[in-house]
């Protein structure tokens, strides 16, 4: 008998369950928490104690869990129902089809350079600015994109995954990762910049490889994709004709990157998230219904068959959120966390820095936010890294290597799940393309901590 994965969203309750069953057995214990002078609430190193009366989670928790998961990921379901919408209204326009067939025109003959570009402009993005929900837009457009050059819907989410990953683990300036991490190890906030934007190259090399191998193999022979016999999303279909491109075209994705610009400006300078980034794209709706002069009725219309299309994407992020919230709820994340550094102080500094980079990996299965996981991890990685002869920049390095390309695999990343779900790709065939790219930018990025380590890096 041929044993199936299920469904992603079962797959997601499933691992709910686990979770629930890991508060049942793993101790319950807590760290003290102090407040710096940021107002940053952190942990205080060595002050981990194990609660003495275990309290258990009942099995309807497990039922609670999902509406609050819900309520916790409103943020990305509704930006999520806003991009359907809003990119429906504009494919109605052609614009989409019409740029397509720009961009085919260019370099459909050289995919190889469209990916490892892509790649690289996506991961600097990442790496300067934190971006990564921003990437949704982007979905469906290269989607469509990837199946005209007779590749399939994974190449594209690799594409975009791949630079959000690497741009995320080597971080330059990312405001949610380096500016948090670097003042809590004690370091200046942007400190350490001249090391990651040199590796950011070759680590994106190293993932647009891994694409391309996988896609000039798809592209050879189409029955090799992980895709294959399984339907392409609702709007990620290429057009039999390409329709030219037009002066309203033109100003329809002239106010597409202008929208864009203006969010990641305002979450860059202003403190802007979701909320504005979604105002900016129902702006945008507005403009593109104006310019492509379309009707009220039409323009509805299209926007809710657009956000439709989004649903099963929006169950997997809030079910995807359920997982960390049980393991919050039932407080072992604590204790995970001070199991695993223990460890750390019977070997050499070389491997204790590697050793902090295979921990991080794992804390981000339970702590998938990088903020959230410096304010858990790093008051306790930076003296470690003291103890151990690891440099305080070295340990910063550890965590946004474990951070960035755990990433790109994890379940409860909410924003991975909402990439998988627009893509229509099922999480077990995500796991077996994306797996070896983790390993390979693990090992890389092992080289990078030992060297880094042993010449002293600070």
């Amino acid at each position: 008998m041929k044993l199936t994965m299920p469904h992603t969203l079962a797959l997601l309750f499933f691992l709910m369950i686990l979770a629930l069953f890991a508060t049942w057995i793993i101790p319950q214990g807590q760290f003290e928490t102090s407040v710096n002078e940021q107002g940053r609430e952190m942990v205080v190193p060595g002050s981990y104690e194990v609660n003495e009366e275990h309290e258990y989670l009942g099995p309807l928790f497990l039922f609670t869990a999902i509406p609050r998961a819900f309520a916790d990921a409103q943020g990305i379901i509704f930006f999520l129902f806003i991009i359907g919408g809003v990119l429906a209204v504009i494919r109605q326009t052609g614009t989409i089809d019409a740029l397509l067939g720009s961009l085919l025109e260019r370099m459909g003959h050289r995919p190889a350079s469209l990916i490892f570009i892509v790649i690289l402009v996506f991961a600097i993005a990442s790496s300067v600015m934190g971006a990564s929900a921003e990437y949704i837009p982007f979905i469906l457009i290269l989607v469509a994109m990837c199946r005209a050059m007779n590749l399939d819907s994974m190449t594209a989410v690799g594409i975009i995954v791949a630079g959000y990953g690497v741009g995320y683990g080597t971080a330059a300036f990312n405001q949610y990762t380096v500016v948090v991490a670097n003042p809590i190890a004690g370091l200046d906030p942007y400190s350490g910049w001249p090391l990651r934007l040199a590796i950011l190259f070759p680590f994106a090399m190293i993932a647009g490889h891994h694409v391309w191998r996988y896609a000039s193999k798809v592209r050879k022979d189409p029955s090799s994709s992980l895709m294959f016999n399984i339907d392409p999303p609702s709007g990620g279909e290429p057009p039999k004709e390409y329709p030219s491109v037009s002066v309203r075209h033109i100003l329809i994705v002239t106010g597409f990157f202008a929208a864009l610009g203006i969010a990641v400006w305002g979450i860059a300078t202003r403190g802007w998230y979701l909320n504005e980034l979604g105002a900016a794209f129902l702006i945008l709706g507005v403009f593109t219904a104006f310019v492509g002069r379309m009707g009220p009725s039409l323009v509805a219309e299209k926007f809710i068959q657009g956000a439709k299309d989004l649903v099963e994407t929006a169950l997997l992020v809030g079910v995807a959120r359920g997982i960390a919230l049980i393991m919050e709820d039932g407080e072992i994340l604590h204790t995970i966390v001070n199991a695993l550094s223990v460890p750390l102080s019977q070997v050499g500094p070389e491997m204790a820095g590697v050793g902090m980079m295979i921990m991080q990996t794992i804390l981000n299965l339970f702590v998938p936010s990088g903020s959230g996981q410096a304010f858990v991890t790093m008051p306790l990685m930076a003296p470690l890294s003291d103890l151990v002869g690891v440099p305080r920049q070295v340990a910063v390095l550890a965590f946004l290597f474990g951070d960035g390309f755990a990433n790109m695999i994890i379940p409860t990343n909410a924003v991975l799940m909402g990439i998988l779900g627009v893509a229509g790709i099922p999480f077990d065939k995500w796991f077996k393309f994306c797996l070896p790219l983790i390993l390979k930018l693990l090992a890389a990025g092992a080289v990078v901590i030992v060297l880094a380590t042993a010449f002293g890096y600070t």
